[in-house]
């Protein structure tokens, strides 16, 4: 059986699932989505996921419309009508079909949903063995007061940019500074260090909100490891005894080298495997069954 794609209440053949090219989400970036896991059918911080699209959709005025609930069994269906045990979700909510110009008002139509799972594996075996090499991206993360960090938006643009920074260093990932040069996130993922024992994140008003990252602290909080937001300049990143990144795809991956410093001893620090080992345990029991 094909891959089915969830698309405005209907599913589809992945080659047969199309928007609009008139519709805002593809015109403009005009809209929200999430990006989720499953795990031996069950889908990880499935609430959480659903609670951060609709604060997205309701601070840029898009209408879902659709109960939580109701979005929620969708997922559901869509992962079972393609019957998979583990896999990534991605959903989308766009402002819909209108016309050339910016007014959202004129997307009439209302809001299109589509949700698509597949199978995904972001980073090789490897990177959880040994580590990332990463690096700082060139371009910055957008200013906090143009738009806030934490609305999870099609328009991914910014973070494609330093993607494409990272790629010319030949690197899998990069870090993303604000204007005012402390480390905001990488592209797709958060990031953690770690220094004397004490577990630091940029502060969640700066870069997403990540639902793993979350996640994490609630681990480190559990584990009673000492830890808070801070503000975060590279020269510490440079300096700590691990750094990790953090995201649904990524899940939990060491870093091991920045812009070509080595961080520690050059190997996934005791902390982070700790953490990872609690990550994948959490994911076992933590979630909504289908």
């Amino acid at each position: 059986m094909g891959l089915k794609v969830y698309l405005n209440g209907k599913f589809v053949d992945r080659d047969k699932a199309k928007i609009s090219v008139f519709d805002h989400g593809l015109l403009y970036g005009d809209g929200v989505f999430e990006g989720i896991r499953s795990y031996s059918r069950l889908v990880f911080k499935l609430r959480e996921h659903m609670d951060r699209l609709y604060s997205s959709a309701a601070a840029i005025k898009l209408k879902v419309h659709m109960s939580k609930a109701a979005l929620t069994q969708a997922v559901l269906d869509t992962l079972n009508k393609n019957d998979l045990d583990n896999a990534y979700i991605r959903l989308v909510v766009t402002r819909g079909p209108g016309d050339l110009g910016l007014d959202p008002r004129k997307c009439r139509r209302g809001g299109r949903v589509f949700i698509i799972t597949d199978k995904i594996a972001l980073y090789p075996k490897k990177y959880y063995e040994k580590g990332l090499h990463i690096v700082t991206a060139k371009t910055r993360k957008n200013y906090v007061g143009a738009i806030d960090p934490n609305i999870k938006s099609l328009n991914y643009l910014n973070n494609i940019l330093a993607k494409l920074d990272g790629i010319k260093k030949k690197a899998p990932e990069a870090i993303m500074l604000t204007d005012n040069n402390y480390v905001a996130e990488c592209t797709g993922d958060n990031i953690f260090i770690v220094k004397r024992g004490a577990l630091f994140t940029p502060p969640r008003n700066i870069s997403l909100k990540g639902i793993t990252q979350q996640a994490v602290i609630e681990i480190a909080r559990r584990k009673k490891i000492k830890g808070r937001e801070k503000n975060i300049r590279m020269g510490k990143v440079y300096d700590a005894d691990e750094c990790f990144l953090t995201g649904t795809a990524a899940e939990i991956v060491p870093v091991t080298k920045v812009d070509g410093r080595i961080i520690g001893n050059g190997k996934p620090g005791r902390m982070t495997c700790e953490l990872h080992t609690a990550f994948h345990k959490l994911t076992k029991t933590d979630g909504v069954r289908y």
